[in-house]
């Protein structure tokens, strides 16, 4: 497949073209994480609550899997944009067999962290042993996401979408498929409880990966993945870790920023760390739209500034802050109109409801703002530039967030937490905006001296 068509056809059908799947794909898989989370509240509002103290360092995971796709993503588009087709054989082959490696840290280093994790913010036994049973069963699987989700970037990189879109699609649905299967069990099939939910989820992440074996099998990869290709090259390793590190820390620090607001919410009381919890699964029906068309926009971007058309460049950062502004506009009005709804979807206690729904109605008022600072980072890492990314999300979820949570929940106790939402979404998209204009003028004019 020719990749030329990304700085030859118009912007927003483009975008469009790229982001579309992608963004099919995210709503899909929020689809699985409501569904998911609602068969685990059925077991019982403690599990879901397990579930929810296991989720930081689940988030931890997916950081470093991702962070590191986008890293190997973003050189492969630029290298593909400047006709460099054998550094981006290389960059493949590095980028699938480094995943393996990660994967394998990951699953001993989580298993072997995650009693301690938990007994941090609980001292019940039953909580604890319920996040145990669904958390060793879900790190186990880590290498396999690991590698999953690299394929995921370089199709991402080479322009296939749609394969993209199918694979986690599928893997969704067989997600979905199994757990009420696997947790209440059916015919021989035993009830699991919680572990089953563990179980559908691995499952879900291997019929992904079996996939795309499948699909680069009768229809190969525009880059190539072959031991040939594996050898020492520390120069390409650093530029891949020299992305991928800051988007990994980017997507990661979302975890410690959850811990964090889990800290100031356990003395209260385990409602608000549910709701908290419910609030994250809800929000993944914005995040994962807009992350969408991040990653249908970040191999456009790297590829037109590989090509130097870097006119494009813009005319593409424009549209896609249009897009998600959209898309979270969407969100608050939502958040607005309906939170009791929403908040019913995960219990049936009227005082959760409430409570919850109260902190939909403050937090919503974050959403617009923080389109510019979701926009910013994801072209800075189109663009290679990876740690003034990084400087947008430790503002937004460390510098500035974590003071104003800790600060307001000592005034004001739960409800100064929501609070903090809206303001370090506000101050951080500010922050976005000095930063991308300061670096994208920079890298326009480094491109123009190559």
């Amino acid at each position: 497949m020719d990749e030329s068509f990304m700085k030859e056809r118009a912007i927003l059908p483009l975008i469009a073209s790229m982001a579309l799947p992608a963004v099919v794909s995210m709503i899909v898989n929020s689809l699985y994480n409501i569904v998911d989370s609602l068969f685990v509240a059925m077991i019982s509002e403690q599990a879901m609550t397990a579930v929810s103290l296991v989720f930081p360092m689940q988030n931890f995971v997916n950081a470093v899997c991702i962070g590191f796709g986008v890293g190997l993503n973003a050189i492969i588009s630029i290298c593909l944009g400047a006709g460099q087709k054998g550094t981006a054989d290389v960059a493949a082959t590095h980028g699938v067999f480094l995943a393996v490696i990660h994967g394998l840290v990951m699953t001993a280093g989580c298993i072997w962290a995650v009693p301690s994790f938990l007994r941090a913010f609980t001292q019940d036994a039953g909580l604890i042993d319920l996040g145990l049973r669904y958390a060793v069963i879900v790190f186990a699987f880590s290498t396999i996401l690991s590698v999953d989700l690299v394929y995921e970037k370089m199709f991402q990189a080479v322009g296939r979408m749609q394969v993209t879109m199918a694979g986690l699609s599928l893997g969704c649905l067989v997600n979905i498929i199994g757990d009420p299967i696997l947790i209440f069990g059916l015919g021989p099939i035993p009830a699991m409880g919680i572990e089953g939910a563990a179980w559908a989820t691995g499952l879900g992440q291997t019929v992904n990966l079996l996939f795309y074996a499948v699909v680069c099998h009768w229809r190969p990869l525009r880059v190539e993945v072959c031991r040939c290709h594996l050898h020492w090259d520390i120069e390409l390793d650093k530029r891949l870790y020299g992305i991928g590190i800051p988007a990994a820390l980017n997507m990661g620090l979302s975890s410690v920023f959850l811990v964090a607001l889990n800290h100031l919410l356990a003395p209260f009381s385990p409602t608000y760390i549910f709701i908290l919890g419910v609030y994250y699964k809800l929000q993944t029906f914005l995040s994962m739209p807009t992350n969408g068309i991040i990653q249908g926009v970040r191999p456009l971007i790297g590829y037109n500034y590989g090509a130097g058309e870097l006119g494009r460049v813009r005319r593409i950062y424009r549209t896609t802050l249009f897009l998600n502004g959209l898309v979270m506009a969407a969100g608050l009005v939502i958040c607005l109109a309906v939170p009791d709804v929403l908040m019913g979807w995960f219990t049936s206690r009227e005082e959760t409801i409430a409570a919850g729904a109260s902190a939909l109605g403050i937090i919503a008022w974050g959403f617009v703002p923080s389109a510019l600072s979701i926009t910013a980072s994801g072209a800075l890492e189109g663009l290679g530039k990876g740690n003034p990314s990084f400087a947008i999300t430790l503002l937004r979820y460390v510098v500035i967030s974590l003071p104003a949570a800790w600060l307001l929940c000592r005034v004001y106790g739960p409800d100064g937490v929501w609070h903090a939402f809206w303001i370090f979404e506000c101050l951080a998209a500010l922050a976005a905006w000095k930063i991308y204009d300061h670096y994208a003028p920079a890298v326009t004019k480094e491109k123009e001296t190559t």
